[in-house]
Order: structure tokens, then C-alpha cells, then sequence
């Protein structure tokens, strides 16, 4: 990683500009071209330095649900479980935790009904006990990591 990946980094966690052409315009903030900037992105995004680009939709807004949700998984079965978990497309997230919880995950799903159905299917695959963590309250936390 070099000086430029380093400045789209950081200029990239604040949002792309609601501009016209916000590529032309975060190219002239770092010193580069847009499609110099562009290629970047795809390789930082091809060798795994960013996992993921892209909006943030509040789904709940649109019609949606999801949830927090977590599982007690045997040490012995956790890649397996985390295989099964990962080929669903509800699964917007997926991490492990130290703690007898150990697998936390995000299901996103287009209603509240599939969104039960998708917890029920988790348990019937994995044969563990889902932990099922609604949302309460909304709170806005903005995270900002300088590389």
C-alpha cells in the first residue's frame, strides 16, 4: 500500500461527494485521476484491503428488517457453521467473537416474515439455538480509522 491507497483510504470513509462526477472530484483532492483512482479502488478491493464499497441503506426504511443475531458454535464446527452462514444472502455480516457467543451476524432481509423464516432456517441447518438481538434504538456512531 502506497501513499495515494493511503489518502482514498482516508478521504473514502467520509462518503464520495454528491457531485456530479464525485470520481473527478476525489481524484483532484488526492492528486490523481479519476481513472487512476477507479483502478485503485477495484485492486484494494481485489486484494482484500477493503472488504466492501458501497451506500449504507437504512432497510428498515424501505420495508425491511434485520437483525443482530449470534450462536454458541463448537470450536470443532466453526468454519463449517461459518460456511453455512456466509452462502445465505441475508448474511450481511458474519464475525467471531471470544466469548461462549462466538459467531455474531447481521441478517438483512426484504420483510419482517423473512426475516423470522431466515432465523428459523439458521437453526434448522446448524441444529444451534439462534440468539436473536433486535434493534431498540437507533444511535449514529461515525467511525473514522486514519491509515
Amino acid at each position: 500500500m502506497d501513499d495515494l491507497d493511503r489518502q482514498l483510504i482516508n478521504r473514502l470513509q467520509l462518503g464520495l461527494p454528491l457531485v456530479r462526477q464525485p470520481w473527478q472530484q476525489v481524484a483532484r483532492e488526492v492528486g490523481s485521476e479519476p481513472g487512476e483512482v477507479l483502478d485503485r479502488v477495484h485492486a484494494l478491493l481485489e486484494d482484500g484491503v477493503l472488504t466492501r464499497f458501497g451506500p449504507m441503506f437504512d432497510i428498515e426504511r424501505l420495508g425491511g428488517a434485520f437483525t443482530l443475531a449470534a450462536l454458541a458454535v463448537p470450536e470443532t464446527r466453526f468454519e463449517a457453521v461459518a460456511a453455512q452462514l456466509n452462502a445465505l444472502p441475508q448474511v450481511a455480516h458474519n464475525y467471531r467473537r471470544e466469548h461462549r457467543w462466538n459467531m455474531w451476524f447481521v441478517l438483512a432481509c426484504a420483510t419482517a416474515q423473512e426475516l423470522t423464516a431466515t432465523l428459523s432456517r439458521i437453526e434448522a441447518l446448524t441444529g444451534l439455538a439462534v440468539l436473536n438481538l433486535p434493534k431498540e434504538q437507533t444511535y449514529h456512531v461515525g467511525l473514522y480509522f486514519p491509515v
